[in-house]
């Protein structure tokens, strides 16, 4: 099962949001700040795509973003914000962000962009020289894979 994670300071939306995405299959992990963003992602590996807000009490979309991609920069981020503008847009194509999107946001095509960011994952991988290790195999990380750094 897909595990995401969504920030979203706006209780009720975040919520919501949390909710439809489970009857779709996903599981969510659904957090209102950055900080704890941040942190949910360094100290969890399972998570496949985040969905981000662009304001937020405390540190910025942007600056979540910025954390993420240094901790973990094949994970996948999709900005959706109802505080779009063309410079937020272009420094977030800039820090790797998947996609960037408006609020409200037609359901279908954010699972569909959700998918993309997924299956564009072992592209981002490949691009960045990360091996993939496969879950549960001790020996395989071990051993390691031939791309591996």
């Amino acid at each position: 099962m897909p595990k995401l994670l969504l920030v979203d300071d706006e209780d009720k939306f975040r919520i919501s949001l949390a909710k439809r995405l489970e009857l779709r299959g996903y599981k969510t992990v659904a957090l209102n700040n950055g900080m704890d963003a941040v942190k949910v992602v360094r100290n969890d590996p399972d998570i496949d795509v985040v969905i981000l807000d662009r304001k937020m009490p405390g540190i910025c979309g942007e600056q979540v973003l910025r954390e993420i991609k240094e901790f973990r920069p094949e994970l996948q981020v999709i900005f959706l914000t109802g505080h779009a503008d063309m410079h937020s847009a272009m420094e977030v194509g800039k820090l790797d962000a998947f996609s960037y999107l408006e609020k409200p946001c037609d359901h279908d095509k954010l699972i569909e962009i959700i998918e993309a960011a997924r299956d564009n994952k072992a592209h981002v991988m490949e691009r960045l020289e990360i091996p993939h290790v496969e879950k549960g195999s001790l020996r395989k990380w071990l051993i390691g894979s031939h791309n591996s750094r």
